[in-house]
Order: C-alpha cells, then structure tokens, then sequence
C-alpha cells in the first residue's frame, strides 16, 4: 500500500459546491494538517442529486460538480501541497427511472435483448400480479393501471426524437415496431394500454413494488435498482472511469459503499485491489459489537462507524444504565429489551417493505429443491408457502450480523460464518421449535453441506446473503433506533442500544487490536449518514452521569407542554426523544426540529410510515413541537440546562476529538464539524459548511495562546478548542507519521488515584502520549491525588506549550488549563 492518508477530509460535493468550490479551499485543509480529500461520488448522479448515491452514468463525470478539467485541477492543487484525493464508490446499485441512465432505459425497450439486460440483477423468470413473466415490473403508478389509463394520466409523447410514453414527470421508452397497428385504437384507455401490454416493462402502482418487484435494489428503494457488479464486463464497464483516473495517478483511494449488497463482496476487492495496485481502500462494512473486519479482504479498515462507537461508549458512565432505563420505561411505557425489538422489526420489514426480496429467495428456493441433482428432499419440503416463509424471515431476524461471506461458487465456509449462523439457527429454533428442520436444514444449505453442487442451491445461497444485510439496516438502523429512545447517544449506525459504554480496558484492548491489525483503518466520529452530530451525542452522554436530574427535568417539561398536546393523544416515546433532541442541538428552530421528528416518527412505522403517512398524528405532533418551543418558559428551563452543562460536553468533545486524531487509524473529518457540529441527521448535516470562517478562525489561532481558545467565553462557544485540538494534533501525527503509520505503536497507560476511572492515556510509541477525561455533568475539576506515570525525559504538551518533566504526574497538572493533554518528546 501507499502511504496511507495523515487525515481525509469528507467534502459533499454537488451543484451548489462544486469541483472548483473544493478548489477553493485546498488552502484551507492543507493548513489544517488534512493530507487528503476525501470525495463524495463524483460520477454523473441524477440530476440535482446532493449526495451521489443514485448515480445513473458511471462512465461520466457527474457535470453538475464541474469538468474533467476542474477535477485536473483539483488534483494538481493537491498535488502541489502534498495532498491526495480519495474517491467514494457506490458499486452495488445506480439510479434508475430516469432517461439519463441509458443502460436502464435500453433494457426498458429492448427487454432481454438489451446488450445491458445482465447487468441489472432482474428476476426475468417472475410474474407478479398478472403473469406477466419476463418484464421488468416500473412501481410508478398513483394507483392501479386500469385507474390510470381511464383517467388519461399516460399518453405517447412525440415531441422528441422519439416516441415515448409519458406519466407526469416519468417518461418510458417504447420498443420498436410496438405501435404498429394500433393506429385505428387511437391514444385512449383501450390505445394505450394495448401498447403497454407490448413492452418488456409492465407498471404498476408504486404501493405494489415492495410486494412484487422482480429486480434487486438498494434496500427498499425502487428507483436505485442493484448491479451484478460481479460479472466482469460490469465491473469493467462501471469502474473504467475511475481506474483511469487512478492510472492518470489523480486518485490515491476508494471508499466502497455498501459492500454487503455485494454477491462477493472479497472478490470484488480482490479485483479493485488488483486494478488499482497500492490504493488505500477503506469499506463502509458495520461491524456489530464483537465482530471483526474479514482478515482476508485486501483493504486498510473500515469507514469508522467501530471507532466512533468505541469512543462513544467510553464517555458514558455504566453506572447510568439502571437510572436511565428506569425513567425512561416509566415515562414512556416502552419495553427496554432492545435485542427483542431488533427481531421484532426485523420481522416487520421483511413481511413488508422486503417483502419482494423474500418472494424472491422463496422462488429461487422451490426451484432449487425441486431441481434434479439438489440431492436428498429436506424434511420440510411438503410445508405450505406461508410457514417457509416465515421460517425463513425468522432465521434472518435471529442472525447476529449483517451478513455472512459464504462463498458458495469457491466451496469456503469461514470459522465467523459457521458461528453466525448456527447462532441464527438456535435463536429462531428457540422461538419457534416445531420449525427446527428447516432452521437445521437451512444451517447446512448455508453452511454448504447440502446441495452445494448444484448451482441454482449456491446461487440461493449467495443471494440469501444479499437480503440479510438490508434486513438489519432497515429493522435497526431505520426503525429499531428511532423507537428504543432510552438514550439516544447510542443509536448510532454500527452501535448497539442495547449495551451500554464501552470500559477503559475494553477500550485499550481494541485499540491495540487495531494497532497491530489494522493500523490504516478510518476513524470516523461523524459522516453524511449518522443519526446525529458528534457534539450533540456529547452533551447527550452527560445524561448517563445525571439520571436523575434528567428524569426530573423530564417530568417538568412534560407537565409543563401537556397543554401542547392541543387535544391529540400524547405520544410518550416520540415527546422523551423530543427533549433529547432539543438538548442535544440547543438552540434550534423549529424547521430542523420538525424536519428531525417528522422523519424520526415515520422511521419508527409506529403511528406513521413514508408510504402511508397519518396526517392527524403528524398535525398533532407538529403543534406539540411548535408550541413548545413558542412557550418561553420551556425554552428558558431548556436553555438553563444546556447552559449548566455545556461545559462539561465541550470537554468531551475536544476529548474525542483528540482520540480520534490519536488512535491508531487515519482521522477523518465530516465537512464543517472541525468547529462545534450540533446537527442532526441528513439531510440537516448536508447544510452548506462556512468555510471562510473556519479560514479566519485558523488564521486566528496561529498566534493565539491556550487561554485565548478555552477561557475566552466567545470563542469557546464558537468552538475554538476543537478547531484546536484537531489542528494541534494534526501536528504531532505529521512530526511522529513513521509512528501513526506503523503496526503496533499503541500502548495503554494506566493512571493510579481515586479518578483514575475519569482519564484514558495511551502512548503512540515512544514520543507521544494522549490523556484525555470523561468529565462528570455535575463535577467540578478536583482530580484529588490521581497520577500518571509518563515515561523519563522532557516532553511538551502541545496543548498548552508547557514543559512537564517525565515521571509520576498529577493529572490535576496535565488538565489545569485545557480539558485534554497531548504530550511529545522533546529533543534532547
């Protein structure tokens, strides 16, 4: 590998912050310390995309972000300063139902005949609905078709160069020659629908395509249809872009998104790797707690949702779980067995908005079974449809992690996959036991030890693969973590809910893990897709040291906004995970909060859902957000605890930001949030980033003193001491880089004293130590007789500019002007 980045830098790019608005501040970030940026997708996105994911045109520059050109000169100002450019890429799925992916619209035309038709993961063989076997179902459709064509919604469009079909702002190619001999029918209901009963598409109402579609997609998202990437003309057609720019040398990484949705996702890598030799290569893979990243995937590590967790957890108090659960099941009246709420929504949106994907593997699987060759018939072959079925959805709401990596094609069957899935096994055998043959028979299916020699059974088992992870992402990240509101600093992508804070041993011991095995990992504390910004996640961990102040205020605010109800039944949940919001992000208007509720509320699919939302709940939820925060007296009792505790969050929020510059793994910055982030989830974190203050205030910190930063009241509140930190930190990673790029070079330090569970202290080799606290929300800064053995000789703490002489040091010294120490040795 390359020299793996110092620090990247996450800059969305789109229309309105475009190739040369990242130009722009190059100056900037390298000032800052940052050696790479790191790029949202650039290739051509549907138009007036933010983001990128829903890329319709590989083989394009996205022209909305600039030209070929811009993106040379983008490279070259890098290159200039001894910066890189680290690319993300979306390699599972594109965006279609657009004319601008002409991959899509040709197989829309030309069906299976379309020199793009394998490209796309389409089940040509299904028959939703009406038989319709060997068309691509389009869910577009206000309501059923027979209703559209009588209400003369479609219509052929012949103002272009050629025909096509209209439906509002859809439009669909028509094959050829279908209009011929229709001319007589005219254009009406009986015209048109003639015409679309010769297409090799069919369209439906869109309520249908969760139940009914016939091609893989991105989650539930119909208009992002998936990619068999793993065919190797796709690969080379979807990746020749961006491998000739790696060839020009303008990129020096990738970010891959969404490996799980990979039929085989190491092979893929393996292919990556090898057409891009050297490439720092990170994966958006979400480790649950306790599993590992595959040792055998060529890549540096992950994007750093494990870090971020880890860093997380450290700064809650366990002794804070009892208290908090308690008040919160008493104010709610919500269960708190997070595990069984994971199972139980995991069931819901595999019966519901996975329902076409289950259909699938249940198609595939009677074809398998019934196959010649597919061995000896399993015990619950005569079972009917609906008890296969929900044997199945109960076996992957019972599997622990996102996903196995069974390669089924190669005959490899790793020691993690075997343990996953006989945990899946047992858990769904315990819960229903007259179901265990197929929970059995499925172990073995998975596990290869049953009719792997047919390739209808290893496909199956690859594409069971492919559900699972969808599965979890949908039943936990996008429902589970917006019902389970007990403490919401925890529900965050790749966390657990359910377990709470991370200890310091803990702590140390998978950091030297990641010393020793991924040293080039990211170490991400925000991103585009996390539930919350990392400086509201620090004042909400305060709330695990003062439970009972919490569960206090609670009740007041309750009994004081009750009249807000405005005649609606109070929802409980939805009001305890208001409060934790308006903390968190105080102060906020009432855009960003509702726009956070809103979409809070329909994730959790309880009271309202995206696809059938209930317009009286959201009204009443909505008067109960405006009017609370129209009441001044709940605004001022909001103000005053954010206001007794700020100080307290800013120092975990300088001290996590100094973990994450100084754990082994690269940092990575989310644009804007090197100075205090209080945002919350997309898009509120896609809000344009003030760069020319961030500039000044840089500027400003070249001849500024550590008093200037932290006891300055104006310039803490701007956020100063982070800007700090990072920067200072950013430094000593330069001054030590042979350190932070080598294996090994962590080692935990253990401070002695009646705080020593307050402070975590760590070396990076033998020159640079970090000591950073967990300040308590109510304490003061007494750190009584705790120590710390620093090793001989002198050492700076680049914090302060300080001198401190190595041997037993009082923490008290170390953290009397600023809330967190980074020392480097001195030169003798």
């Amino acid at each position: 590998m390359a020299t793996p980045p110092r620090c990247t830098y996450r800059l969305q790019f789109h229309a309105g912050f475009t190739l040369r608005d990242g130009l722009a501040v190059v100056p900037y970030l390298d000032a800052l310390g940052v050696s790479h940026v790191y790029a949202s997708p650039l290739l051509r996105a549907r138009s007036g995309s933010l983001h990128g994911y829903d890329g319709c045109d590989p083989t394009r520059l996205n022209p909305e972000l600039g030209s070929e050109g811009d993106l040379e000169a983008l490279v070259e100002a890098l290159r200039r300063r001894g910066m890189g450019l680290v690319l993300d890429l979306v390699p599972n799925h594109m965006a279609v139902g657009t004319p601008e992916n002409r991959w899509w619209w040709e197989v829309l035309r030309d069906g299976r005949a379309s020199r793009y038709a394998g490209y796309f993961d389409i089940d040509w063989e299904a028959a939703p609905g009406d038989g319709a076997g060997g068309r691509v179902m389009v869910p577009v459709l206000g309501g059923p078709v027979e209703a559209v064509l009588e209400r003369g919604e479609l219509a052929v469009d012949r103002s272009g160069p050629e025909p096509v079909l209209r439906y509002f702002e859809h439009v669909f190619p028509l094959n050829a020659g279908s209009m011929e001999g229709l001319e007589g029918l005219g254009e009406g209901p009986e015209g048109i629908g003639r015409l679309l009963a010769r297409q090799h598409y069919r369209l439906a109402d869109w309520r249908r395509g969760d139940a009914e579609l016939n091609y893989r997609r991105f989650f539930n998202i119909s208009h992002l249809a998936g990619l068999r990437v793993e065919v190797p003309e796709v690969f080379e057609a979807t990746h020749g872009l961006v491998l000739e720019w790696w060839r020009r040398g303008w990129l020096d990484g990738f970010r891959i998104d969404h490996p799980d949705g990979l039929r085989d996702p190491r092979g893929y890598l393996e292919r990556l790797a090898a057409a891009a030799p050297g490439a720092w290569i990170v994966v958006e893979k979400i480790l649950e707690p306790g599993e590992s990243l595959r040792a055998d995937w060529p890549v540096a590590g992950t994007t750093g949702y494990d870090f971020l967790n880890r860093a997380s957890g450290w700064f809650l108090d366990a002794a804070g779980e009892r208290p908090l659960t308690e008040a919160y099941a008493s104010f709610t009246g919500e269960g708190t067995d997070f595990p069984a709420l994971v199972r139980e929504k995991k069931r819901h949106v595999l019966g519901t908005v996975l329902e076409a994907e289950v259909t699938r593997l249940l198609r595939d699987l009677d074809r398998w079974v019934a196959g010649a060759g597919a061995g000896s018939a399993p015990e619950w072959k005569g079972w009917d449809r609906g008890r296969v079925r929900s044997a199945l959805i109960e076996w992957i709401a019972h599997l622990p992690v996102y996903r196995t990596y069974v390669r089924a094609d190669a005959g490899e069957v790793s020691r993690e996959d075997e343990e996953a899935v006989a945990a899946a096994g047992c858990g769904a055998e315990g819960q229903r036991p007259d179901d265990g043959p197929f929970f059995r028979w499925l172990g073995e299916a998975v596990g290869l030890r049953w009719g792997a020699e047919v390739a209808a059974g290893r496909d199956w088992v690859m594409r069971l693969q492919q559900l699972t992870g969808p599965a979890m992402a949908k039943g936990v990240e996008d429902t589970a973590f917006y019902i389970f509101n007990r403490l919401v600093a925890l529900n965050e992508v790749g966390g657990d809910p359910g377990h709470f804070g991370v200890g310091t041993e803990a702590f140390h011991a998978a950091s030297g893990c990641v010393s020793r095995e991924w040293p080039w990992t990211q170490n991400a504390s925000a991103t585009h897709d996390t539930k919350r910004g990392e400086d509201v996640r620090a004042r909400l961990q305060l709330l695990s040291e003062d439970a009972a102040a919490w569960a206090e205020a609670v009740r007041g605010w309750s009994a004081m906004n009750d009249r807000h109800w405005r005649g609606a039944r109070p929802d409980r949940n939805a009001e305890y995970l208001y409060y934790q919001t308006v903390v968190g992000a105080w102060p906020i208007g009432l855009e960003r909060v509702w726009a956070y509720m809103e979409k809070a509320a329909r994730e959790a699919k309880v009271h309202t859902t995206w696809t059938d939302p209930d317009a009286a709940y959201e009204a009443g939820l909505r008067g109960f957000v405006a009017g609370t925060l129209e009441d001044g007296a709940f605004a001022a009792s909001v103000g005053r605890w954010v206001a007794e505790r700020d100080e307290a969050a800013q120092v975990r929020s300088v001290a996590q930001t100094l973990l994450k510059v100084m754990a082994p793994g690269v940092p990575d910055v989310y644009q804007g949030t090197e100075l205090w982030d209080f945002s919350l989830v997309d898009p509120d974190n896609r809000r344009p980033v003030d760069f020319e203050r961030r500039r000044e205030v840089l500027g400003a910190l070249e001849g500024a003193d550590v008093e200037t930063v932290w006891a300055h009241r104006a310039h803490r509140a701007e956020g100063w001491p982070k800007l700090w930190t990072l920067r200072r930190g950013l430094e000593v990673r330069r001054r030590w880089a042979e350190v932070f790029a080598a294996r090994g070079t962590y080692r935990a330090l253990r401070p002695v004293g009646r705080e020593a569970d307050r402070v975590l202290a760590f070396a990076r080799g033998e020159g640079v130590i970090a000591v950073v606290p967990r300040r308590g929300a109510r304490r003061d800064e007494d750190w009584g007789d705790t120590r710390l053995g620093v090793p001989l000789g002198r050492w700076e703490n680049r914090m302060t500019g300080e001198t401190v002489e190595g041997g037993e040091v009082e923490v008290a010294a170390l953290l009397r002007r600023f809330p967190v120490a980074l020392l480097q040795r001195m030169e003798e």
